[in-house]
């Protein structure tokens, strides 16, 4: 930098009183004299280029702002803000409160520095003289920031001469729109974007005159009380010639000063958990960007089904969802709303990485083992009865969502109607350790082995994320190849891993896009069934505390959870009903602009017609995996029972072990015998016989049991056995306790 500076213009300094002008001239020979060598101080451009906000702003896929994340607590710093921009009522106002003649003076206002010093020797009043430039300088470079003990005489001079060149070499617009974007006002608020859209929740370009004086005496006195603000704006505001803005100007403050903390205004906040995701996956500091694969006008229409569907599900204790969309060629996570926002207790809880009970959604995966193993087909019958399972903490005994029983079911109804005891039947053919390794190949967080879970694990038992099960499905959709998530839309596809034969996952896919099949559960008409071709599974676990939809269609996977994050149970809220409209909205407006059709069938998978037997099913053109096509299904004869309508005892379970409590009298223990057939319906006409006595009739019977084992027989009307089980009742002999 220049170590001399240019006389001054005589002309100047005509006219006006000596003393204070032999005081200024005193003073521009000091500096001349005392000048000492300086360094360079940065241009504009590098000034601009320099500086960071203290946020990180997370983009979508269009360079879109999905979220602003704090990165820097030194200060809080929002955008660079062109001077263009910056409202002209507050550049009038800084340039009255600080700078009356910075368009016309060098960068030292050698008059008002005059003064000052005339002020301070005979009046003992400090008067600032620091003009804009000055006071850029001292923002550029710490070693003029004004210190505890004020700054040297010394120091003085160098920022005066910092200040000259800087007038040079920057012009008047950059020299006020630097100052604007770098000083502080209030607290942690560092320039005109962060003061603007936090303080007065508003943009730079909209501050009004009162506005304008509050912010420009801010920069006075940062810390100033509310009343000496309001004094020193209202005189600020007679100034610029609006004195009725003092009507009211102490309330204002105080209304103003409240918001110092407040979140930014007028800021997009789309993505907060999604933010937080990738912040986490990926080093960016503040003032930096990160470009993300998420569509914005997709997010957008996420996050408002979320709220308008949640809302209509209040009265069910419902208060939080999460969806995720992934592109299934790529992986890329196309739209990621973790929270319901407003409507949720606990807002900022990422229900899309929480772990969660998958419920009925991990049957395709144990379908497509079982398919691929060849141990079951799509036409294969499976009992869905009551079932016992011994395991090594008791007796499991599955029961289906409804509390009632179909009877025979084929492969494709028992996976469409998403039927339980068909799927722990499934189950103990794959076994669960074999099941769990399945699943960890997917990509699901399964942390313990198969025997943990046991035979439950069919019906979900264990925990998931949402994103890790969209994106086991997005497997499906893809033929059985699965690779990870990605973030990034310009991130390289890692290469696949097959994890199923193709024909095994396109005929789960071709089974959950039957709409017939799962009619026995969700009838023809709901939100499962699109115009076009989609696969679709839903699920709900244990005390209805989650709500699961998952599907894809040609091109997208999409994943719904409804429940609380916080825990608690909903009420009558299905898959059907909880996460299904929003599944449904999602998927709806991916393919509202390209169609969606199934996918060929894949070498390995052939078509055949199949009749069943006793009309245990519609005859129908079923699809079949290798040389396992059959063309006619029946039941073997030690599984066809002598009645034509199939009754059944319902209840007790044959095994079942029942204790007698000593405490409770006797009369009042009673079991409840129940007969059904196969579809679940009561019979009219029954008998029940006891050890070879009859004790009644009828489809339900309450029966007080004795200690002992027992022979239970149901009878028709004509005395014939329809079916029979053995159960052992224990307890404490009661001496009064006759035997019937």
């Amino acid at each position: 930098m220049r170590a001399t500076v240019q006389a001054m213009e005589p002309s100047r300094w005509m006219g006006r009183r000596p003393g204070r002008w032999l005081t200024a001239s005193a003073l521009a020979a000091c500096v001349l004299a005392c000048a000492p060598a300086l360094a360079a101080l940065p241009s504009y451009q590098q000034v601009k280029e320099a500086y960071r906000a203290s946020d990180v702003r997370v983009l979508d896929r269009h360079a879109g702002l999905l979220q602003r994340v704090r990165r820097d607590y030194q200060g809080r710093r929002g955008d660079w803000v062109a001077l263009g921009d910056i409202s002209p009522a507050l550049q009038s106002a800084v340039i009255f409160s600080e700078d009356r003649r910075f368009y016309s003076h060098a960068g030292v206002d050698w008059e008002a520095l005059a003064a000052a010093a005339w002020g301070n020797v005979w009046h003992s009043r400090h008067r600032g003289a620091s003009t804009i430039s000055m006071q850029l300088v001292a923002l550029l470079d710490a070693e003029y920031a004004r210190s505890g003990s004020g700054r040297t005489v010394l120091q003085k001079i160098d920022q005066v001469l910092e200040a000259r060149t800087l007038d040079q070499h920057w012009s008047k617009p950059e020299i006020l729109e630097a100052y604007l974007n770098l000083a502080a006002f209030r607290g942690e608020l560092v320039g005109v974007d962060a003061l603007a859209r936090v303080l007065f929740q508003k943009h730079a370009s909209g501050l009004d005159a009162r506005e304008s004086a509050v912010a420009a005496v801010l920069l006075r006195g940062p810390n100033a009380s509310g009343s000496v603000l309001t004094q020193r704006a209202c005189g600020l505001l007679k100034t610029m010639g609006v004195p009725r803005e003092c009507d009211g100007l102490g309330d204002f403050i105080y209304r103003s000063l409240l918001h110092k903390s407040a979140p930014r205004s007028d800021t997009d906040s789309l993505a907060p958990q999604f933010a937080q995701l990738v912040l986490g996956r990926n080093r960016v500091g503040p003032g930096q960007a990160i470009t993300t694969s998420i569509d914005g006008a997709l997010q957008r229409f996420v996050i408002d089904s979320v709220d308008r569907n949640v809302r209509a599900l209040q009265a069910s204790n419902v208060r939080d969802a999460a969806v995720v969309v992934l592109d299934n060629r790529s992986g890329q996570v196309l739209a990621y709303v973790g929270s319901s926002g407003d409507l949720s207790l606990t807002s900022q809880v990422d229900n899309a990485r929480s772990l969660r009970q998958a419920g009925s959604t991990l049957k395709p995966f144990l379908y497509a083992q079982a398919l691929q193993q060849e141990r079951l087909t799509t036409v294969s019958l499976l009992n869905d009865g009551p079932v016992n399972l011994p395991t090594g903490n008791g007796m499991y005994i599955p029961q289906n969502y409804d509390k009632h029983f179909s009877g025979w079911v084929s492969v494709r109804t028992a996976l469409a109607s998403s039927l339980n005891i068909p799927a722990v039947r499934a189950l103990v053919m794959v076994t669960p350790d074999a099941f769990q390794q399945k699943l960890v190949a997917l990509g699901l967080p399964l942390d313990r082995n198969g025997d943990f879970y046991g035979y439950s694990l069919a019906l979900g038992s264990a925990d998931v994320t949402l994103l890790s099960l969209t994106n086991a499905y997005r497997a499906l959709a893809n033929q059985g190849l699965y690779s990870a998530p990605q973030f990034a839309p310009d991130a390289e596809t890692p290469v696949p891993q097959r994890v199923y034969s193709s024909a095994a996952a396109w005929i789960v896919g071709d089974i959950l896009s039957d709409r017939h099949a799962r009619t026995r559960t969700f009838g023809l008409d709901s939100p499962l069934s699109t115009p076009f071709w989609t696969a679709v599974k839903t699920g709900t676990s244990k005390d209805m505390r989650d709500n699961w939809t998952i599907g894809w269609s040609q091109h997208y996977t999409v994943g719904v959870w409804v429940g609380n994050s916080h825990g608690d149970s909903m009420r009558e809220v299905s898959g059907v009903s909880g996460a299904g409209p929003i599944w449904h909205d999602v998927i709806s407006y991916l393919q509202r602009a390209r169609d969606s059709v199934q996918p060929p069938r894949p070498p390995g998978v052939a078509a055949r017609s199949v009749v069943f037997d006793d009309n245990v099913e519609p005859a129908r053109q079923d699809v079949f995996l290798g040389d396992t096509a059959v063309s006619r299904v029946h039941l073997s004869a030690d599984r066809v029972r002598v009645d034509s309508n199939a009754l059944h005892i319902a209840r007790p379970v044959s095994g079942t072990i029942v204790a007698l409590d000593p405490d409770i009298p006797f009369v009042n223990q009673k079991i409840w015998l129940r007969a059904a057939n196969l579809a679940g319906g009561l019979p009219a006409r029954v008998q029940w016989r006891i050890d070879q006595k009859v004790i009644g009739q009828g489809a339900e019977l309450p029966w007080a049991p004795w200690p002992g084992k027992h022979d239970i027989e149901l009878l028709d009307a004509s005395g014939q056995v329809l079916d029979r089980v053995f159960i052992e009742v224990r307890g404490a002999q009661v001496k009064h306790l006759a035997q019937p």
